[in-house]
């Protein structure tokens, strides 16, 4: 068996970066959607979640594909 070290790290990357960038969308939209901020905001939060949304679903499309 041989292992493809680069792949590897390649996939590894992706998932760290990939897992922060949609932890951060979903930090933001927690952030934003709160009853204090105005509606911009709010829409932004909404926004941010929808994003987040589009994001794991598409990974779970990928993986059952």
């Amino acid at each position: 068996m041989n292992i493809e070290w680069d792949v590897l790290g390649q996939v590894i990357l992706v998932s760290v970066l990939l897992t922060v960038a949609v932890v951060g969308l979903f930090s933001l939209g927690i952030r934003t959607s709160g009853p204090t901020s105005g509606a911009p905001a709010r829409s932004a939060g909404y926004l941010s979640f929808g994003l987040c949304a589009a994001a794991v679903c598409y990974g779970i499309w990928i993986i059952a594909a």
